[in-house]
């Protein structure tokens, strides 16, 4: 599964491209972000992934999970959205 890593500086609207590149190729994705910034930041991206891939019949979804991931050395716990079509 591609994972997709969205920052506080990421542009929703050039990972939402990605996201529904990623969704027509392998229908699943997983969007990860740490912070409030950058969930904000994917959550916008995946409501206009949706907006993208309406048009050609696929609804997406995405579930909500947590992660541990390394940066720096150091855990953190990530956000996770798992993204697939309904």
């Amino acid at each position: 599964m591609e994972v997709l890593k969205v920052s506080s500086h990421s542009v929703p609207n050039s990972v939402a491209g990605a996201i529904a590149g990623v969704i027509r190729e392998q229908h699943v994705v997983e969007v990860q972000a740490v912070g409030a910034g950058a969930a904000n930041q994917a959550i916008k991206s995946i409501a206009i992934a949706r907006g993208y891939l309406a048009p050609i019949g696929i609804d997406l979804i995405c579930v909500p999970a947590f992660a541990s991931i390394e940066i720096d050395g150091e855990e953190r716990t990530a956000i996770k959205l798992i993204c697939e079509p309904r």
